[in-house]
């Protein structure tokens, strides 16, 4: 049997003591494990309460509407797309949820063929919920990160220049304000898709606002789609008999601009890890393909300064090769 507070900051333990008697009657758990997080900044637990796993979490943001908090997690959670919420306290940002025991996607879907459609309805099922007012600007926020990567001075080289001067003519033409918007997740990398064997749960709301439908789509596209035929099958799970090629083209800028956003997060990351080093500028032959294989194997991790500089170059370099392509030169000509 584990005490809270041999893991729970001194400054959430009341709070953390309170929402578990208000949830089961005591503050006893018999396990309490620190789990990895997504881009929020909550501190995420398993716990143990009377024989039952579930998901602790502090710290996390609450959005205010109308002067009324309202959980993005409540949202999905009440349409079955989240696990089910058992404790919310938002003004002390504690919430205790369902825990969903995960089997990786591949050991079901055997082939991107069958996965994909899966992960496509998934990211409709999101968006067709009732969104909520908007975040922070999506063109603010990309070249917030870029300015202050550039700040940084951290590296810097022809591919930096280059990719920077695509991102500008992306920026140009890719339609920021279209009111398209839709109740976004933000976040939708492999560490939030958790799989029961029977259905895909969405996991770590904390960034979920209304936001363009086409970051969700090349988010998950990043890490889920390799080729084109797969990207057909993505995109006609997801628009149907109406996918045009106006929609591939907006998809395929907003994969690159997604590249970069998370390269850039990378890259700060890494800058943090060693603010005070030398980093190594060489950007030659460092495949996406390449950095995922060491992460697979735990040569690299990216808790880590090696695999987060590695991960941010691959992720630079996979954009240079797409915006390379003649296809961004047609895809901007859809836009404009």
């Amino acid at each position: 049997m584990q005490t809270l507070n041999s893991i729970i900051p001194v400054s959430s333990l009341l709070a953390v003591e309170s929402a578990l008697l208000q949830t089961f009657g005591t503050t006893t758990v018999t396990e309490i494990i620190l789990l990895a997080g997504g881009l929020s900044a909550s501190s995420v637990f398993k716990i143990v309460v009377n024989d039952q796993p579930y998901i602790l979490k502090t710290d996390s943001s609450p959005v205010v509407v109308d002067g009324q908090n309202i959980s993005c997690m409540e949202v999905a959670a009440e349409a079955g797309i989240a696990p089910p919420v058992h404790y919310l306290n938002r003004a002390a940002g504690v919430t205790i949820t369902g825990f969903i025991k995960n089997i990786p996607l591949q050991a079901v879907y055997k082939s991107p063929e069958v996965l994909l459609p899966e992960i496509g309805k998934t990211i409709k099922r999101i968006h067709g919920l009732t969104a909520l007012p908007t975040g922070n600007s999506l063109v603010d926020t990309v070249d917030g990160l870029i300015a202050q990567f550039k700040l940084s001075g951290m590296l810097t080289g022809a591919a930096f220049d280059e990719g920077f001067a695509y991102y500008d003519e992306i920026r140009k033409h890719y339609p920021w304000n279209d009111a398209d918007k839709v109740f976004s997740h933000i976040d939708l990398n492999p560490n939030n898709m958790v799989f029961d064997g029977e259905k895909i749960w969405i996991i770590d709301w904390d960034a979920a606002f209304t936001n363009d439908r086409y970051v969700d789509l090349a988010i998950t596209a990043n890490f889920y789609v390799s080729n084109d035929e797969h990207e057909n099958i993505f995109l006609e799970s997801y628009f149907g008999d109406g996918l045009t090629n106006y929609h591939k083209a907006r998809f395929f800028l907003m994969r690159q601009i997604c590249r970069l956003v998370y390269a850039m997060l990378m890259f700060k990351l890494a800058y943090m890890s060693n603010s005070n080093g030398v980093h190594d500028p060489d950007m030659e032959g460092i495949s996406l393909k390449n950095v995922k294989e060491k992460l697979g194997t735990g040569e690299i991790n990216l808790a880590a300064y090696k695999g987060q500089l590695l991960f941010g170059k691959a992720l630079i370099n996979e954009a240079l090769n797409s915006m390379r392509s003649p296809r961004f030169a047609s895809s901007i000509a859809q836009l404009a």
